[in-house]
């Protein structure tokens, strides 16, 4: 039956490959079971019933893409976007929780359209690579703020918005060692070093007193707090089309650079550098953005830790139906997700954000059309406290600027129409 179907032979994998290929991905991705929860409860959210609807979500888009497009890459709710969708979405601009899941339903359905009608190909294709590279490093800077801001070691100052906090406080310091030991595990080649560092930080806060004890396993907490809880009324406002754009737009290039990436690790692309059953992996991603949304949690997307899976000699789907199986089974630690506290995660986000700067290499800094639009969009992501305004910003800036320069033809149709749509919206307000 596996053989039937998933393709192990033709693929030059067998099953004993595929589980430790599926193992290897969770260990790498299991983080975000303690991560999500704690930063979705700053916005208002019940802690056990995110957990739940995080390890369902997960397990859900795991299961699409393994069955429906045969493919050895993970899903589970994005970071950078469940930071976006709190801090900015929910305490920036003052909406409610419910009004954000709704704002993140609809951008999976469009996303569900764009793949459908193979839109997602012309949007991506005509997004100059300098915005979408802006745009990740933008995500990074801004969740290496929320890292800092969660240990305590950036805090609030009138005079100059930040300041240095106590660095010598408990918190401050368990959150720099886990940051510390996450580096030094992962560059030792560890698997679940982000997990190994965020639960070695807890078992630290235990035991100078600054976690309570809680357990480990039970039955998994109610969905009920979160489930179809999505409030549509204010979905539809001027001031949410950048939200809902953001989300979408954030996703798309999340996802696109996941499967290209993981798909040339794994040798899957076809003689032509494409990728086969490119928009069933597209479906997967999407739905699962659209059914975790209703379950109580952000943007499900595709992990490039799927790579790890990968060198592990996942080429299957069947490596992602194990990374489903294994979140189901992490239903089971809620009592575990629950102590975690938010320094414990500060390294982990500030690890994921020097992944995502990283491909501010690819940059022509010499081309200062196409360097000055990236700084735009990076810095006022964190100085704004809005991946939305900085893509807004980001999209507005590349336009004036290439076409002041004299160089108006490499603004393509789409930046063009995305431009004008943000800048009435600031007219409008």
């Amino acid at each position: 039956m596996l053989e039937r179907l998933f393709k192990l032979s033709e693929n030059g994998t067998n099953v004993r490959t595929e589980i430790i290929a599926g193992i290897t991905t969770f260990l790498t991705m299991a983080y975000i079971i303690f991560v999500n929860p704690a930063i979705l409860a700053d916005a208002g959210m019940d802690r056990g019933a995110v957990f739940v609807a995080t390890c369902l979500a997960a397990a859900i888009g795991c299961f699409i893409m393994g069955f429906v497009a045969n493919y050895p890459i993970a899903q589970a709710p994005g970071m950078g976007l469940n930071a976006f969708f709190t801090y900015a979405v929910v305490l920036g601009m003052g909406y409610t929780w419910q009004v954000a899941l709704a704002a993140v339903f609809v951008s999976g359905i469009l996303f569900i359209l764009l793949s459908v009608f193979k839109v997602r190909e012309w949007i991506i294709n005509s997004i100059p690579l300098a915005l979408r590279t802006g745009i990740s490093a933008g995500i990074g800077l801004f969740l290496a703020f929320i890292a800092l801001k969660n240990a305590g070691i950036v805090v609030d100052n009138p005079a100059t918005l930040v300041q240095l906090g106590d660095i010598t406080s408990l918190q401050a310091v368990l959150a720099a060692f886990g940051f510390f030991l996450t580096i030094a595990l992962v560059h030792h080649g560890y698997k679940g070093a982000v997990m190994m560092a965020i639960l070695a930080v807890t078992a630290l806060g235990l035991i100078f007193g600054d976690v309570q004890w809680g357990g480990i396993m039970s039955t998994p907490p109610s969905l009920a707090p979160t489930f179809m809880q999505l409030d549509f009324s204010a979905v539809f406002e001027v001031g949410m089309i950048s939200v809902v754009f953001a989300f979408l737009f954030v996703d798309l290039f999340d996802t696109a650079g996941t499967l290209v990436g993981v798909s040339q690790k794994a040798n899957l692309m076809d003689k032509d550098g494409k990728i086969p059953r490119l928009n069933r992996a597209l479906l997967a991603d999407s739905t699962a953005t659209s059914v975790g949304a209703m379950l109580g949690t952000s943007n499900t997307t595709s992990y490039i830790e799927s790579a790890a899976g990968v060198a592990a000699g996942g080429r299957t789907g069947l490596t992602a139906v194990v990374v489903g199986v294994l979140f189901l089974l992490a239903l089971f630690f809620s009592p575990l997700a629950g102590m975690i506290p938010a320094y414990a995660t500060a390294g982990a986000l500030f690890y994921v954000a020097i992944l995502m700067m990283s491909g501010l290499v690819s940059i022509d800094w010499r081309d200062l059309t196409e360097a000055a639009p990236v700084v735009v969009t990076c810095l006022l992501m964190p100085l704004t406290f809005s991946i939305a305004e900085g893509i807004t910003l980001g999209f507005i800036s590349y336009a004036a600027i290439k076409t002041m320069s004299g160089k108006g033809r490499d603004v393509s149709i789409s930046v063009w129409v995305m431009s004008a749509i943000f800048v009435v919206k600031y007219i409008v307000g």
